[in-house]
């Protein structure tokens, strides 16, 4: 009986020989490609909260040169932290500021460069819709309106549809395009709640153009959006 059993667990373990054989290699390799693709994983994550604590430390330099008005030390800062720590949110917002504090120093171009590093980098659409909204100011007012337009169909965040409607219309109105600037600024009008502050601005414009919007039909019309 045990010369059986011997038997049967010698022609088991050949069996297991020849797999590992066969196929020993590959278990081996995946399992190192596996193991090194969550270290890596975990590595990233690291690199990640390193380089955050990193971005962040530079950004409040930043926002303390900005709070003293301090332009060049700002730019300075922002050139550092998008040269080191371009792929994060702080680069982004970093940039706002600085482009921002550049337009208040009278460095247009500088702030039109830093925008349109924001408007190409920012990973979030939000961030991207608010450097080409001020892009696009900056470019009309440089009356380059076919550019400050294209920056304005290049915004993707819904939530800004009625700002870059808006802005579109004072694009438009200053390239002497008055009905559709017109139409944009009703656009905006609509899209913008009722009790927005902002709604009475672009209503001004509006009335300015002889086309004050009728609150009775802009009602009229949501009613009955709402009962269809």
């Amino acid at each position: 009986m045990a010369s059986n059993l011997d038997l049967q667990e010698q022609e088991q373990l050949d069996e297991l020989k020849a797999f590992w054989k066969q196929y020993g290699n590959l278990i081996t390799w995946t399992l190192t490609l596996a193991l090194a693709g969550l270290a890596a994983f975990n590595g990233w994550n690291w690199w990640q909260r390193e380089q955050g604590a990193k971005a962040a430390a530079m950004y409040d330099e930043l926002d303390r040169a900005v709070q003293a008005g301090n332009v060049e030390q700002a730019a300075r800062v922002f050139g550092d932290l998008k040269e080191r720590h371009g792929r994060t949110a702080y680069a982004a917002q970093a940039g706002l500021l600085t482009a921002n504090l550049q337009a208040d120093k009278g460095q247009a171009d500088a702030a039109q460069a830093t925008l349109g590093w924001v408007a190409e980098r920012a990973g979030e659409d939000e961030v991207r819709a608010l450097a080409q909204l001020q892009l696009a100011g900056l470019l009309l007012d440089k009356k380059s309106h076919d550019e400050a337009l294209k920056q304005l169909d290049a915004i993707k965040a819904p939530e800004f549809a009625a700002l870059a409607s808006d802005r579109r219309g004072d694009v438009l109105l200053a390239a002497g395009k008055t009905a559709d600037a017109v139409q944009a600024f009703r656009s905006s009008w609509q899209a913008l709640p009722a009790t927005s502050d902002y709604r009475r601005v672009v209503e001004a414009k509006l009335t300015a153009l002889g086309a004050a919007p009728d609150e009775s039909a802009a009602a009229a019309s949501a009613a009955s959006g709402v009962a269809r």
